[in-house]
C-alpha cells in the first residue's frame, strides 16, 4: 500500500472507526433500498443517486481502514475524493426529478427554465463541478504539501460552480412552485384530489423531498467550501466531528 513520506502528516487526528463503520453502514441499508426502488420503477434518472450512494459506502469503508493506516495516501485519495463527489451525484438526479415533475404536471408554460433544456443546464453544470472537484481531489493525492493546496484550491472552484448551478436550480424550482399555486393545471389538481391522503405521495410531497435534500446538499457544500479555503492547517478540515 502506498504511503505518504512520514514527514507530512494527512491527518490531525486518527480517523474515527466507529464513525466510519457506523455511515458505511447507513449508506449500505439507504443505497439499498433506492436501489430497489431503482429496479421497481425502471427510473434510470436515478442511476447517479445511486452511484452516490456506492461512493459513499466505499469512501467510509476505505475511512474506516485508514484508522490503521493513517499514512496510506492511496485510502486518503479514496476517502477524500469518493465522500466529496457522492453529493454531486445526487444532485445531478434531483435536477432530472424536477423536469419530470414539470412535464407530468404539463406545466412547462410555468418553467422559468424551457424544460427540455432544464436537464442539460444543471446536469452540465454538475458535471463540470465533478469534474474540478475529482481533479482537485486527484491532485490532492499525491500528498506533498504543495500538491494539497494546489488541489484544495480546484476543489473550492468546483464547489463554487455547484453552489452557483444549484442556487439557480433552488431558485427555478421554487419559482415553478409559486406559479403552479397560483395557476394550477388540471394535471396537479387531479394529483392532488387522488393522494390527498396521505399527503407526501403527490407532486408536492416529492417537490418537499426535494426541498429537504437540496437543503442538506447546500449545507454540505457551503461547509465543504468554507473547509477547503481554509486550508490544510484551518479548523475545519483538522477536526472530524464537523466531517461526520
Amino acid at each position: 500500500m502506498t504511503t505518504s513520506s512520514t514527514t507530512y502528516v494527512l491527518y490531525d487526528y486518527v480517523p474515527s472507526l466507529g464513525g466510519a463503520v457506523t455511515f458505511a453502514i447507513l449508506f449500505s441499508a439507504t443505497t439499498a433500498v433506492h436501489f430497489i426502488q431503482r429496479i421497481r420503477t425502471h427510473a434510470k434518472y436515478f442511476n447517479p443517486f445511486i452511484v452516490g450512494g456506492f461512493f459513499q459506502i466505499i469512501g467510509y469503508a476505505a475511512r474506516a481502514d485508514a484508522h490503521f493506516h493513517t499514512t496510506s495516501t492511496t485510502l486518503y485519495a479514496v476517502q477524500t475524493l469518493l465522500i466529496l463527489l457522492a453529493p454531486t451525484l445526487y444532485a445531478a438526479s434531483i435536477y432530472m426529478v424536477l423536469g419530470r415533475i414539470i412535464t407530468f404536471l404539463h406545466a412547462q408554460h410555468l418553467s422559468v427554465i424551457p424544460v427540455q433544456w432544464m436537464t442539460k443546464i444543471f446536469v452540465s453544470g454538475d458535471i463540470l463541478s465533478f469534474l474540478l472537484q475529482g481533479a482537485g481531489g486527484g491532485i490532492m493525492s499525491h500528498g506533498s504539501s504543495n500538491s494539497l493546496k494546489i488541489g484544495q484550491w480546484v476543489i473550492v472552484s468546483g464547489l463554487c460552480v455547484q453552489l452557483l448551478f444549484f442556487g439557480a436550480f433552488l431558485i427555478a424550482s421554487l419559482t415553478f412552485h409559486v406559479r403552479i399555486n397560483h395557476s394550477p393545471t388540471v394535471e396537479s389538481k387531479k394529483t392532488m384530489h387522488r393522494h390527498q391522503k396521505p399527503w407526501p405521495r403527490d407532486w408536492r410531497g416529492l417537490l418537499g423531498a426535494c426541498y429537504l435534500v437540496s437543503g442538506l446538499i447546500l449545507v454540505r457544500s457551503v461547509y465543504r467550501l468554507i473547509e477547503f479555503a481554509q486550508g490544510n492547517s484551518g479548523y475545519l478540515i483538522s477536526r472530524e466531528v464537523f466531517l461526520l
